[in-house]
């Protein structure tokens, strides 16, 4: 009889420390939203430089001379993001603005030190990715809110 309340009793802790576990796991993922970049695009924040430098390698077909200077190109792109993250006296459109071109400023330096068949297959990739920006973004792609009419 003991035995059974307390295993009754157990399980009712289980089911109660589960219930607040996935309250509080829901509750912490509504109150932090993911990181933005430029042109409201998300990714999460373990944004990993290695792990895109790889997966580029692959895409790309890379020399290990290639992954490397792609790598220091995301590191570096990667760090002045979260300084730009952490200043504050920034206004919105300006941040937006700065990072669009430290974007842009990654992607040329990428693009620089690929061969002719793999700038061919950069270049898909960045239509793939402007396409698919422009086809998310409701308002076409422009990085603008949309203007209230009046």
């Amino acid at each position: 009889m003991v035995k059974k309340q307390f295993l009754i009793l157990a399980a009712a802790g289980l089911i109660s420390m589960a219930t607040l576990a996935t309250a509080q796991d829901s509750q912490s993922n509504e109150q932090a939203p993911p990181p933005s970049t430029q042109n409201g695009e998300r990714h999460h924040p373990g944004f990993d430089p290695a792990q895109r430098a790889a997966e580029l390698g692959k895409h790309l077909n890379l020399t290990s001379d290639q992954q490397a200077k792609v790598l220091e190109a995301l590191q570096s792109e990667r760090s002045q993001m979260e300084s730009l993250h952490q200043d504050s006296s920034l206004s919105q459109q300006d941040r937006r603005a700065k990072m669009m071109n430290i974007r842009q400023t990654t992607d040329s330096q990428i693009r620089s030190v690929l061969d002719a068949n793999q700038q061919k297959k950069w270049d898909q990739m960045m239509a793939r990715r402007a396409e698919h920006m422009h086809n998310h973004d409701g308002n076409g792609g422009s990085g603008q809110a949309p203007q209230q009419q009046q």
